[in-house]
This record gives structure tokens, sequence and C-alpha cells, in this order.
């Protein structure tokens, strides 16, 4: 496979290079009348948005959102076992962040969290940093993180927040196409009539292998 290269968006919300100014003029003003903050949760997203959210492609254009899926297992003085989505909405706010402010908002002692999040795309900077300080505060927490693809991944501040992620003990993997299966399987909203098992795209395995190596060089 040729050689890829990294994401070319500005920002994880960044606008597609090829979209058109009255596209983005069009954008802008959406986003000026909505409203600053707010994060969109559930139990089971469209299928729409998993494929296309999720694909692991070498290019993110258009992708300018965060799906996370999460299976939350507790045990300890309050035990139970919760999942489900978040989903950025505008600008203001990543689901990464979203999830320590409303699903775990505070790690109770003498409980113990098993956390797995199923990612479209690796953390921002900010994001990092946020994940690695509730790591280093809550030593009850585990954290497993499974991404579909790298966030802009040649920046050299995105590569020193991942191993920073690292140290604090996040577990970070590349999500395979079982785990894309399994994302299916579990957190996909199928229309009625309509069911059916999971269909990997053709680069599947092949961009699975390339982000896995990319990962493992900057985490080395």
């Amino acid at each position: 496979m040729a050689e890829k290269q990294g994401n070319p968006e500005p920002c994880k919300n960044g606008q597609d290079p090829e979209t058109s100014e009255t596209e983005v003029n069009a954008e802008k003003k959406e986003e000026e009348e909505l409203p600053p903050f707010e994060i969109v949760s559930g139990s089971r997203l469209p299928a729409f948005f998993f494929k296309f959210q999720f694909r692991n492609v070498e290019y993110s254009s258009g992708r300018n959102k965060t799906f996370l899926c999460f299976v939350m297992d507790v045990q300890g003085k309050e035990t139970g076992s919760f999942r489900g989505y978040l989903e950025d909405e505008h600008i203001s706010a990543h689901a990464e962040e979203a999830f320590f402010n409303t699903v775990l908002p505070e790690c109770k002692s003498g409980v113990k969290y098993q956390v797995t999040w199923y990612v479209s795309s690796s953390p921002c900077v900010a994001c990092a940093e946020r994940i690695a300080g509730v790591l280093k505060k809550n030593k009850n927490l585990r954290l497993i993180v499974l991404v579909g693809r790298l966030f802009m991944w040649e920046e050299p501040e995105i590569q020193d927040s991942l191993r920073k992620l690292k140290a604090a003990g996040c577990k970070m993997k590349i999500m395979s196409p079982q785990d894309f299966e399994f994302v299916w399987q579990n957190f996909v909203q199928q229309e009625e009539g309509q069911e059916g098992p999971f269909v990997p795209w053709e680069d599947i395995q092949e961009n699975y292998l390339y982000y896995e190596e990319k990962l493992a060089e900057i985490l080395q």
C-alpha cells in the first residue's frame, strides 16, 4: 500500500478542504444560530452515522464529529454495567470530555471502574490532557480506548499527547474488524426491515494494520 499522509484537517471539527465558500458560510451561520454546547447521547446510533463516521479511512474529510460508544462496568459499593454513546454536537465540546462531565463526573472511593471506549477517531490534545488528568487522579479507574483512525497523527503535539495517555495508564488500541462488528451489533440502531450482519468495507483490514503500525511507532 502506498504511504499515507496524516489527516489534513486543521482541527478536529475542521472543514473539508474541498468545501466551497458558500457551504462554509452556511455552516458558520448555522453554528452561530445553535446553542454553544450540546452533546447528543443515547443507547444506539443510526446506522448511517456508523458507516460514515467510524470508517477507518485514510483521510477524514467531512467527518467533523466524534462518536464515542462506551461500556462501563462498576464493582464495589455500587455495581452495575452501563453502555451508550455520545456524539459531538457543534464546536464547543468533544465527546471524550462529555463522558467525564455527564456519564462519569466523579469516581467514588471503594469503587472500581472498568471503562472501554470505541471512538471514531483518537483524541485531540486537549481531550488527551483531560483523560490523562482523570486517570492520574483516580487510580481505581481503568480505561481502554479503541479508535477507528488516528487524528492528525503526524503532528508532534498529537504524538506527545498520546504518549502521555499511555504514561497515565490508558490502554489505546486501533479498532480491528472484529471491534467494528462489536459496535455494529451492540451500538447501532438498524432500520426496521434492514437488519443484517456487519458488512466490512473493502479496505478495513488494510487500514487497520496501517494505523496499528503508526500507533505502535508513536507509543514505542
